[in-house]
């Protein structure tokens, strides 16, 4: 069962991200506050529930929160500071877009900047402990999502409705046939010197 809070005294939100891993597209992040009383029988980390059920909770999630936000960071940014360092901006742009100023941040993982001298603690698979945390992960797991499937109506060879840009074996066919886009990140060193560009438009 997931806890409902870190510390009980504090306003406190929840952060995570999504896409850290994948070949293509921006990394999301998201921030909740939630009702110290909240509890939902599906919420858990993004990863262990279903497409459908994250559909369910990204809708009770955004009407019964006290705050959320969810931002992202480009994949041309991915490539000019890193992934981490772009993780950890779009948690703090998604936290500056909350509506309501948290006084305590509980970030997934185990590296974080502060972030206006919040108090924050770093908690490593914090998305199966803590109900702030896996709310989060499932908005930005979830917009990130229908993004992906956006950007897959533009390079459909891809199958970014189906893998979300994450390196499954026909994403790595398909990078294999046609080359990259201009959505793919360069940084991540995922295509053979020897094959061209995908053309841009």
């Amino acid at each position: 069962m997931l806890l409902s809070y870190y510390q009980n005294n504090l306003m406190e939100a929840g952060c995570d991200e999504a896409g850290r891993g994948c070949y293509a597209g921006p990394v999301f992040a998201a921030a909740v506050i939630l009702p110290k009383d909240f509890s939902h029988p599906l919420l858990n980390d993004s990863k262990k529930v279903s497409e459908k059920n994250r559909l369910v909770l990204k809708e009770v999630i955004e009407n019964s929160a006290v705050a959320w936000a969810v931002a992202r960071v480009e994949h041309d940014e991915i490539d000019r500071i890193n992934i981490l360092k772009a993780s950890i901006k779009a948690m703090h742009l998604a936290i500056q877009q909350l509506k309501i100023k948290p006084e305590y941040l509980l970030i997934d993982g185990n590296r974080f900047q502060n972030y206006q001298k919040i108090p924050h603690q770093c908690v490593i698979k914090g998305d199966g402990k803590y109900a702030s945390i896996a709310a989060a992960s499932i908005l930005a797991k979830t917009h990130r999502d229908a993004y992906m499937k956006k950007l897959h109506k533009k390079f459909p060879a891809y199958n970014w409705i189906s893998n979300k840009g994450y390196g499954t074996l026909d994403h790595r066919n398909a990078i294999a046939s046609f080359g990259l886009c201009k959505y793919h990140r360069k940084s991540f060193s995922i295509l053979p010197k020897e094959l061209p560009l995908f053309p841009v438009d």
